[in-house]
């Protein structure tokens, strides 16, 4: 019955196998931070693109085109 002395045991030996290692799910969270960021960093670009094109816009042709 050597089989029931493994059970209750997998989180240390986990931790000795796996010590210092990143674990899926946190390295899942780190990739989710790290695509978020990249996102908003393009959408800021973009956003200033568009303010300035816009400013350019209405200095060129006046607040109401006209």
């Amino acid at each position: 019955m050597a089989l029931f002395g493994l059970f209750g045991n997998d989180r240390t030996m986990a931790e000795t196998t796996y010590s210092g290692r990143e674990s899926a799910s946190e390295k899942a969270s780190r990739k989710r931070r790290e695509a978020h960021h990249r996102n908003a960093r393009a959408a800021d670009r973009q956003g200033q693109a568009w303010e300035d094109a816009e400013r350019r816009r209405q200095d060129r042709w006046g607040r109401w085109g006209g």
